[in-house]
């Protein structure tokens, strides 16, 4: 089955880290990401452009509306995220738990709808 491990993190936070600290965290990404490439987990994964280039987009009454920036102001935003194939939940949360951010911030774990298996 695949999920999406979302990434969220205080970007905040994250600008305000030493140059050497920063790297060192991407280099964990990078140790991690090869990890799960090896392991045969990995399908796709991104990393996002801060929250302030986003533009979130509604329809109304027939009417495009777009506002710039996310959907809601939270103390943690979405940076980026994972999917992976894991045989089960308890596979993905256990993948889940070794993404970096998760000791700072969140990762959401979510099952993807597979389509071709409705009835």
């Amino acid at each position: 089955m695949r999920y999406v491990l979302a990434i969220y993190e205080n970007e905040k936070v994250w600008e305000t880290l030493p140059k050497d600290e920063a790297e060192r965290v991407m280099g964990e990404y990078m140790s991690f990401t090869e990890s799960i490439r090896k392991s045969g987990n990995y399908t796709a994964g991104e990393a996002l452009q801060p929250v302030a280039t986003a533009t979130t987009v509604r329809i109304r009454d027939g009417k495009r509306l777009t506002t710039d920036g996310p959907f809601a102001e939270t103390k943690e935003q979405l940076g980026g995220f994972y999917l992976i194939e894991a045989e089960n939940i308890d596979q993905a949360i256990a993948i889940a738990s070794r993404i970096p951010s998760a000791r700072t911030g969140s990762i959401e774990v979510r099952p993807v709808v597979d389509f071709t298996k409705q009835g």
